[in-house]
């Protein structure tokens, strides 16, 4: 005989095409009739309160919602069967734990569809993946245009080693949270309004150590950092990311570790300007090499210097590209481009009479 899973439109009492509107108005009704505050001492009205919170958390979150209808839509919520004779839940049965190994889904399934059964001790020591982390690292262009590689330190915070992640000193108990019955988790209800977070009394394990850890105080957790090597590729940008697998925080009860995001921002240069796959920058010259032409060397990003023609009456601002020197990204590369600008000479008065003089003759005065 097949068993179903309670539904949250059922809970609420709601069509599965309810609008936002119709599923708030829906749970407020229910949250004030049924909420302890209203029914002291009821055990029954108590759980019916729980299970109009569960639902109203996942269909009043849209990506909740969209998940939720996905596994609803694919059977998920009626695949648990009984075994003849009642010998529980048959193998064949869709279990959200059954899919742990696949990169944690398991746990952020379970997470958000909670069917209101209470957590077992199997589940909680279940080991799981230990969290992602993000960390911004600054690079000089040189790096970002043609790669190499940076130490970072990573801050993060790992399962104590001293105490296993359980917050007791080795050797001693935990005992049942009294703040949360062992739950995990609290309800903050106010007006008719309920709001579940975990328990920060126990910080969600539903125990607290009897004698806790000296080493993290009975958090489970240490802060500690990561030094790490990382491998820039050329051509990377403010904003590009690369991922390190297994280099984020480690998983509760020896679980996998999460995974290292390296984001990066790319420092000013004071000579270089990236735009595109180009490289920019501007050289001054003066008078006489821009009327009568001239060779100038300039330097790359790489610190070399290459020697560039300027041809007689060059004007102030004119562009030279230099190919092959601008942002390598795979087999693509950019160019430089050098724009020059021509610096006037500060002339004594001797000099100014005659360039006066000379602009005179040329007609070049009114």
């Amino acid at each position: 005989m097949a068993t179903r899973t309670k539904d949250h439109y059922d809970t609420l009492g709601v069509a599965e095409n309810a609008s936002a509107d119709e599923i708030k108005k829906a749970y407020r009704k229910l949250a004030k009739k049924y909420h302890p505050d209203a029914n002291p001492g009821n055990p029954q009205a108590a759980e019916r309160f729980k299970e109009i919170s569960e639902a109203h958390g996942v269909l009043s979150a849209p990506a909740k919602r969209k998940k939720y209808d996905q596994i609803r839509k694919y059977g998920g919520l009626g695949a648990f069967t009984s075994r003849p004779g009642g010998a529980g839940p048959d193998a064949r049965g869709f279990k959200f734990e059954d899919l742990g190994d696949i990169g944690g889904i398991g746990d952020i399934f379970s997470s958000i569809f909670d069917f209101g059964g209470k957590k077992t001790a199997t589940r909680e020591s279940r080991p799981t993946r230990g969290r992602h982390i993000e960390y911004l690292v600054e690079i000089p262009l040189k790096t970002a245009v043609r790669g190499g590689k940076v130490r970072v330190t990573v801050p993060i915070s790992e399962e104590c080693a001293t105490c296993s992640g359980s917050g007791a000193r080795p050797g001693t108990a935990l005992e049942e949270c009294s703040e949360c019955a062992g739950r995990g988790e609290v309800i903050f209800g106010q007006g008719g309004f309920s709001v579940t977070r975990p328990c920060p009394a126990c910080l969600g394990r539903g125990k607290v150590p009897d004698n806790p850890c000296g080493t993290c105080n009975g958090r489970g957790q240490v802060r500690t950092k990561k030094k790490l090597s990382v491998n820039v590729p050329s051509g990377v940008e403010s904003g590009s990311k690369i991922r390190l697998s297994g280099q984020g925080e480690r998983g509760p009860g020896g679980g996998k570790p999460g995974d290292l995001i390296i984001k990066f921002r790319v420092k000013q240069d004071r000579f270089f300007t990236r735009e595109g796959m180009n490289l920019t920058c501007e050289v001054p010259i003066n008078v006489a090499q821009a009327i009568l032409g001239s060779k100038i060397k300039v330097r790359t990003i790489d610190a070399k210097k290459v020697v560039l023609s300027v041809p007689p009456n060059t004007q102030s601002g004119t562009t030279f590209r230099v190919r092959g020197q601008g942002v390598h990204k795979g087999e693509n590369h950019g160019d430089q481009l050098v724009r020059v600008t021509v610096e006037t000479p500060a002339l004594s008065d001797e000099g100014r009479r005659t360039l006066e003089d000379l602009a005179e003759k040329e007609g070049l005065r009114h």
